[in-house]
């Protein structure tokens, strides 16, 4: 009965998550790189963003606590409407930029961190832009 019982919770703990993974603004991305976020270099991997309020994102792992980002708001064009994470390049370094979801014309822009302008003003190269498309 005791493992019928661990069974059930796990069941019911695996399909809430599921349901958490699947929130409106939330978006799953396979990122084949190390990036940097708020002062953090994170793994490649899969990761999950989702919108805490209008100033933070939080990105995680599936199993993992994650961490909180500052952003500000952004406006794109009328012509784009995918989801998407939007990344600065410099050397092999990538750091994450921009946040867009489909059919939001709003999305969340992450401030440049000094790491990042450092790396541009010693590459003397604005960046180039890397796109990955989100689910």
């Amino acid at each position: 009965m005791k493992l019928f019982r661990n069974a059930f919770y796990a069941a019911l703990l695996m399909a809430a998550s599921a349901c958490i993974a699947q929130t409106k603004g939330d978006v799953v991305a396979v990122i084949p790189f190390p990036f940097v976020v708020a002062g953090h270099t994170l793994p490649a991997g899969r990761y999950l963003v989702s919108p805490v309020n209008e100033n933070t994102l939080r990105i995680h792992e599936s199993m993992g606590a994650g961490m909180l980002v500052p952003t500000n708001a952004a406006q794109r064009s009328e012509s784009d409407n995918s989801s998407k994470l939007v990344f600065h390049r410099y050397q092999g370094t990538y750091f994450l930029s921009q946040v867009w979801i489909t059919g939001n014309n709003r999305g969340r822009e992450v401030p440049r961190s000094r790491a990042e302008r450092e790396m541009a003003a010693k590459t003397m190269q604005k960046g180039n832009t890397v796109v990955v498309a989100v689910r």
